[in-house]
């Protein structure tokens, strides 16, 4: 047990176990929270923290791959993910929880809210869930990939001072316990210098899937509250133009839709932000709750 959090290990798969970082508390529903691609369970410490002091307990989970979980060859596809968080929610007896998915990870509890209604009392996409990059840019697709590689190429290989550094440069509002976590993307290589928790040809196979995933083929499906939590950036008049759309069409298509802005705010609304985090997953904990 560390700071109020206890690490829990959770068969989902012959072979397959997950960490989950548990914070107790006395009411319900629980929060089940669910990392991006490449992340790990830390980076929702703060806000499990807010809501455990308002008395809700919350369950981080390391997907496959990431984080403290086991890494198997296999499994690296957003509809494996959805099978280990269902198994995850059996094993604890969560059901029906909130599930808050940051980046990929809304893509994965949106599909699991479809797949499993019954698992899910509530769902919180945070700047995630909604993006369709195959039928929006298709043609950017192989430029995509080339990018991705490049950025493969360079993550990593300094070390852990230089890159606190560099994070509390690039973040200056962000706590330590959030340089910390995104740290713990990161491990020791050979050298002592960091690489990627998650192998390469991991990564790209789950990032297939983000650009291949048509998430309007799901909304349909989702008959819990849904809060979606997009960022919109600074500087980016394009990006922000196409989140709109995205976002607004998700929020058309699902039948309990709620949106709440994050304007000028980065991708990482739970590590830039954990306060007003956790006050809408409160508020859409409270719609939620029988």
């Amino acid at each position: 047990m560390t700071g109020g959090h206890r690490d829990l290990r959770v068969p989902v798969a012959p072979g397959v176990r997950l960490r989950v970082r548990h914070r107790p508390g006395d009411r319900r529903p629980a929060f089940l929270l669910l990392h991006g691609l490449a992340s790990n369970a830390l980076l929702w410490d703060e806000v499990a923290g807010l809501l455990a002091a308002e008395g809700l307990p919350s369950y981080a989970v390391d997907l496959r791959g990431h984080g403290e979980s086991d890494g198997p060859e296999d499994g690296y596809d957003t509809a494996t993910a959805v099978a280990d968080v269902a198994a995850v929610v059996a094993a604890l007896d969560l059901a029906p929880a909130v599930v808050a998915g940051h980046s990929w990870g809304g893509g994965v509890a949106l599909r699991l809210a479809a797949e499993h209604p019954d698992l899910v009392a509530g769902l919180a996409l945070v700047d995630g869930g909604w993006v369709d990059i195959a039928a929006r840019m298709p043609e950017r697709m192989g430029r995509w990939r080339e990018v991705a590689s490049q950025r493969i190429a360079g993550r990593g290989g300094d070390t852990p001072e230089e890159t606190r550094a560099q994070l509390r440069k690039a973040h200056p509002g962000w706590s330590e316990t959030a340089v910390e976590a995104h740290l713990a993307d990161l491990r020791p290589g050979p050298d002592g210098l960091l690489v990627p928790r998650l192998p390469d040809p991991h990564f790209m196979s789950i990032l297939e899937c983000v650009w291949n995933e048509r998430p309007h083929r799901w909304y349909p499906r989702v008959s819990a509250p849904v809060m979606l939590m997009p960022a919109v950036h600074e500087g980016s008049v394009a990006g922000s133009r196409l989140t709109r759309e995205w976002v607004d069409g998700a929020a058309s298509a699902l039948s309990r839709a709620t949106v709440r802005w994050y304007m000028g705010s980065d991708h990482h609304l739970h590590s830039e932000n954990p306060e007003r985090v956790a006050k809408d997953l409160l508020d859409l904990a409270r719609e939620a709750a029988p």
